[in-house]
């Protein structure tokens, strides 16, 4: 096994407990606003950047807005939600600043600039990763690894010796695509199928069984 260097955080289901947020304001805004919303969109645009998943609400739910307005207005109404209660997972802070004392950090996640920059900030996490990388920031979303290797290339440590922590099926899909070690907590509102954890190297029910070793130190 590679020496692990660095840890490749995501951010939605693994240190806040989102999905069922961003799915609520994305119904919320598709039935004001008259669009098709339907039982499997959440799990569609699970992993989806920026510009894929307002596509999709403008192109498949139906929302006559052009997909900037509508990435536009859920991040807001988003950002609403967390300045009334940050929905951090149970755990999270702690698993974090103990992985910061042996490894190198990064965040890989699907949700937006402002969003990650607000969650970690106000989580007191903000110093504790070194790098930071959105998925509108790389040319494809979840499934696809860009998310991931770009955030290697920017800690300039190979992919291999990189440690990837994901929730989603997507989220797994697109770690072990980058070549990462794979660790899967699995989310418990939308679960990933058998089929994706299996590409995981570990399967842990929650950040606080995390541990150094697990992780991949060696020392």
């Amino acid at each position: 096994m590679s020496v692990i260097e660095a840890v490749v955080f995501d951010l939605d289901g693994v240190i806040v407990d989102s999905e069922h947020v961003w799915d609520d304001v994305r119904e919320e805004l598709a039935r004001e606003r008259g669009g098709r919303w339907h039982d499997g969109a959440q799990a569609d645009m699970m992993g989806m950047s920026a510009p894929e998943w307002s596509r999709y609400m403008h192109d498949v739910i139906g929302l006559t807005e052009s997909p900037a307005e509508i990435d536009e207005l859920v991040v807001g109404r988003l950002l609403e939600r967390y300045a009334e209660a940050l929905p951090l997972i149970d755990g999270a802070v702690a698993a974090v600043l103990r992985l910061a004392e042996t490894f190198r950090l990064a965040l890989a996640s699907s949700s937006n600039r402002p969003v990650i920059d607000s969650v970690l900030e106000n989580a007191g996490l903000a110093a504790a990763f070194e790098i930071t990388v959105s998925s509108e920031e790389v040319a494809r979303g979840k499934p696809a690894p860009d998310v991931f290797l770009e955030a290697a290339r920017l800690l300039d440590v190979p992919p291999g010796h990189c440690a990837a922590i994901e929730d989603s099926a997507n989220g797994l899909r697109a770690a072990r695509a980058a070549g990462m070690r794979v660790i899967a907590i699995p989310n418990r509102r939308y679960p990933p199928g058998e089929e994706a954890l299996a590409l995981a190297d570990v399967i842990l029910a929650s950040l606080g069984g995390l541990t150094r070793t697990m992780a991949g130190a060696s020392r």
